[in-house]
């Protein structure tokens, strides 16, 4: 609401782009959040998306500088979990666990309470500590019998946790647990536990050859990069990066590549009749 309308349409383009590709091309949504940033750096939403972008594509570092500048602008405390596992992705878990133990934790919803509970046992864990990793992962979330939003995250940690202790029985239960709240299925719990159980799963429709999967295989690569090329050499898109910014990299083109997407590429030329076929048409 504080950008020109023109402005605020084109940030708010990139922003969608950004949630759209985030889960399922990473380094895709990064780049628009770049071209958003660019535009928009005063925006805390803007500051946000860019450092969830960051974080998505492990640049720990620059995601904790905008989750930074996104708290200080609106003094909002729900970004305090992820802020404190960069902290754990840049190899500091010690300042992870003494952020687990700041006053911000009080003012978190029960959603972000229980995210620094997760974050704070990756920390132990991190730190050799599977035991300390358990305990701080037992809680009220975690005992409950109902199901929210958390709840299967909260036990899968819980079993993979005992799992790296050794206490196999008890996780077997836990994986069991998590694939009870997993109603979506985003969490590999079944693998886990069908792993723990000794069951192998063999795919009985047959199929191929291993040598002819292997040589199909090659070929749809092969494909697949033939197209990627082909959409990279028709594409006019501007580039992502500032030439400002520190890890600006501006693309070269060679000759050979400008001489692929040369327009005359498109354009079928007609050769001129050689002299006597034209006289056999007058004549005709």
């Amino acid at each position: 609401m504080s950008l020109p309308k023109g402005l605020a349409e084109e940030v708010s383009r990139n922003l969608v782009m950004v949630a759209r590709l985030i889960d399922e091309d990473p380094e895709q949504a990064y780049a628009y959040s770049r071209i958003a940033l660019r535009l928009a750096s005063r925006v805390a939403a803007v500051r946000e998306a860019a450092g969830f972008a960051a974080y998505a594509t492990q640049k720990y570092s620059e995601a904790l500088a905008e989750f930074r500048a996104a708290k200080r602008m609106t003094g909002s405390v729900e970004l305090w979990p992820v802020m404190a596992d960069c902290e754990r992705g840049l190899g500091r878990p010690e300042r992870a666990l003494a952020m687990a133990g700041e006053p911000e934790v009080q003012k978190l919803d029960k959603a972000g309470q229980v995210e620094m509970r997760l974050v704070a046992a990756g920390a132990r864990r991190d730190m050799g500590q599977l035991d300390a990793a358990i305990v701080t992962l037992q809680s009220p979330e975690l005992a409950s019998n109902s199901v929210q939003p958390w709840t299967a995250r909260l036990r899968y940690a819980y079993a993979d946790a005992l799992l790296a202790a050794g206490r196999e029985d008890e996780a077997r239960e836990w994986f069991a647990k998590t694939v009870e709240a997993d109603k979506d299925g985003a969490m590999d719990a079944s693998d886990r536990l069908a792993e723990l159980d000794g069951v192998e799963f063999v795919d009985a429709l047959g199929g191929d050859e291993p040598d002819d999967i292997d040589a199909d295989d090659d070929e749809d690569d092969e494909q697949d990069a033939a197209e990627v090329a082909a959409a990279e050499r028709a594409s006019d898109q501007a580039e992502y990066y500032d030439e400002d910014d520190e890890e600006y990299e501006p693309v070269e083109r060679s000759a050979d590549a400008d001489a692929d997407i040369d327009v005359t590429d498109e354009i079928a030329v007609v050769e001129d009749e050689d002299e006597d076929d034209a006289q056999d048409r007058d004549k005709a």
